[in-house]
């Protein structure tokens, strides 16, 4: 027997239509899915690589800080430094109080001072002087300070009961690892009055200052101590 189809055409194409509009809207579907989740996704590397690039842009305002502070405490540094030099300079190198504690401690009670001076010069002749640290002094300026090697003069000057007291002191100074070339200037017999008149010897004596080494020229043959 032979099957009668009673569904007309027209209902059979409606039906194809919307199975394929149902297809298309699912592909659709499908389609609009993805690209909302490739959409989050890439918001989500946006969001990323700015702050990404805020970050990098603070560590470069950061670097930029930190090198102009270290340029400022270079800056500062290199002050100091150049300030230490001009101290380094002008530094006399000496020790005036243990020079004074030296100086009391050699004059006994027989003997009075009424000047001590100490006072700079350079070294006269050829030949390179050295000391502990060095021996140096400031620069040339407006006040003429000496410049390069010096060395240092000490006067004393007083009275003593006795010549002899006098050339005790010499003595002393001579013996002392503080002073060198040590020669007096004069002493002579001299009358005081305190309630009643009183014989005494004034002097002068003059020495240096033991810090330094006069050491021979090796071209000119010429030295010193």
């Amino acid at each position: 027997m032979k099957e009668i189809d009673l569904l007309p055409q027209w209902y059979k194409d409606s039906r194809r239509h919307r199975l394929s509009y149902r297809k298309q809207c699912m592909v659709l579907g499908a389609i609009l899915l993805m690209m909302m989740l490739w959409n989050v996704s890439a918001v989500h590397r946006v969001s990323k690589v700015t702050a990404s690039t805020r970050a990098v842009e603070l560590k470069q305002v950061e670097s930029e800080n930190m090198r102009r502070e270290f340029a400022q405490v270079r800056s500062q540094v290199t002050g100091f430094e150049k300030k230490q030099d001009v101290l380094e300079k002008i530094s006399s190198k000496i020790d005036v109080a243990g020079v004074l504690g030296e100086i009391s401690f050699l004059i006994n009670e027989k003997i009075v001072l009424n000047r001590l001076d100490i006072r700079a010069e350079k070294f006269s002749g050829k030949g390179s002087a050295t000391g502990a640290g060095g021996v140096r002094s400031a620069s040339p300026g407006k006040g003429g300070a000496l410049a390069g090697d010096v060395r240092y003069r000490i006067l004393i000057r007083g009275i003593a009961a006795e010549s002899s007291d006098v050339a005790e002191l010499i003595c002393r100074l001579e013996d002392s690892s503080y002073f060198c070339q040590v020669y007096p200037s004069f002493s002579r017999d001299k009358k005081i009055t305190v309630d009643s008149e009183y014989q005494v010897s004034e002097f002068e004596i003059r020495c240096y200052l033991a810090n330094y080494k006069f050491e021979k020229n090796k071209e000119t043959g010429s030295g010193g101590r």
